[in-house]
């Protein structure tokens, strides 16, 4: 759609979880044009997101799960922006640990549609990563947001609490690998592939278990 654009920032930062910490390179994608835009994965760094989206409206924050990594600049941005944080509900838990003193300001639903600058972001609850990881896909740009999902070579990671790996299977097979082979799929870390790169490799993934 004309005058619509995919950017991505690049913030830094920790992952904690079950006791462990790591150096982590986070993807946060903005959607959007001139005057409006979306930010997908508030991650490490509110004030380099706030430079990105510049003088233009932030409608949204849209969590794609609440593991600390994408999530803990949600707060900060929000309230340089007063743009409001959309989280699944099934990850309220997770989100407690990061954030125990503050709220999303709503929950996501499966098929539900976040539209911005014309653009509609369909969310996919893809349970398995977390229990409310969530995609978004953007028909009108061939592009699928598949947080810690799907990333090039296969699943995100189902070795930490919350996560089960026969889950996040069904949720790549019966949601992502059933949109057109060209979409492009933009991750929450690292490099972008194509849904028809993935998808001959799913028996591979259930056959190694991760």
């Amino acid at each position: 759609m004309p005058g619509v654009r995919i950017e991505r920032v690049v913030t830094s930062g920790t992952f904690s979880l079950d006791g462990g910490t790591w150096d982590v390179d986070n993807n946060v994608w903005l959607v959007g044009d001139d005057h409006e835009v979306v930010v997908i994965d508030a991650a490490h760094d509110a004030d380099a997101i706030s430079a990105a989206v510049g003088d233009r409206r932030l409608t949204a924050i849209v969590c794609t799960h609440a593991h600390n990594d994408h999530v803990n600049a949600a707060p900060a941005l929000a309230e340089i922006t007063g743009a409001r944080v959309l989280l699944h509900l099934n990850d309220r838990l997770l989100w407690n640990h990061v954030h125990p003193d503050c709220v999303p300001s709503g929950y996501l639903t499966d098929n539900q549609r976040v539209t911005v600058a014309g653009t509609e972001l369909q969310v996919l609850h893809t349970p398995g990563h977390t229990p409310g990881a969530i995609c978004l896909y953007v028909p009108s740009r061939d592009t699928v947001f598949t947080g810690d999902t799907l990333f090039a070579g296969g699943p995100g990671a189902t070795g930490r609490s919350y996560s089960d790996f026969p889950t996040i299977i069904r949720s790549i097979r019966d949601r992502l690998l059933v949109l057109p082979p060209a979409t492009d799929v933009r991750t929450g870390h690292g490099d972008n592939t194509t849904i028809g790169t993935e998808a001959p490799h799913l028996a591979d993934w259930v056959a190694r278990g991760h």
